[in-house]
């Protein structure tokens, strides 16, 4: 049986921060409208929506070993957007359900999953290679 997270030197500490960030979108989406800031300009709040759920995509996809977790991120990413729509539809005077926002959360799971077949899947890897190199490292692994 696969590990549920990928042999990271913290794979708790990224697990709690991706948590932490998945939290993080679920207090701003039901935020009252006057509680964010205003649009700079018309359907920028879709584009907002793609990023923050493929952030959280791309996040599930350095931190979860196998495809098939990937693959249950990614639906419950995309069930997580669906139900806030309905949540802000019901749950805010000042919000309504869109749902070409549910359409725009959905496309940014997908474009966060797809990175999970790229070197992004390696990320955290990097990083923490990185990060163990400690101060005057020359930002190269050693051979």
């Amino acid at each position: 049986m696969t590990p549920a997270l990928r042999a990271l030197r913290w794979p708790r500490t990224w697990l709690c921060a991706w948590l932490v960030f998945v939290a993080a979108v679920v207090v701003v989406s039901l935020l009252p409208a006057r509680d964010l800031p205003p649009m700079p300009f018309d359907g920028v709040d879709k584009l907002e929506h793609l990023l923050a759920y493929a952030a959280m995509a791309t996040g599930a996809v350095m931190i979860f070993a196998s495809r098939r977790a990937h693959a249950g991120v990614a639906l419950a990413l995309v069930a997580l957007g669906i139900a806030l729509e309905f949540a802000q539809g019901a749950m805010t005077a000042s919000r309504m359900a869109d749902g070409a926002d549910a359409v725009a959360n959905a496309l940014g799971v997908a474009l966060g999953w797809g990175l999970g077949r790229t070197p992004v899947a390696r990320g955290l890897l990097v990083v923490e290679a990185w990060l163990a190199e400690g101060p005057g490292g020359t930002g190269r692994r050693a051979s």
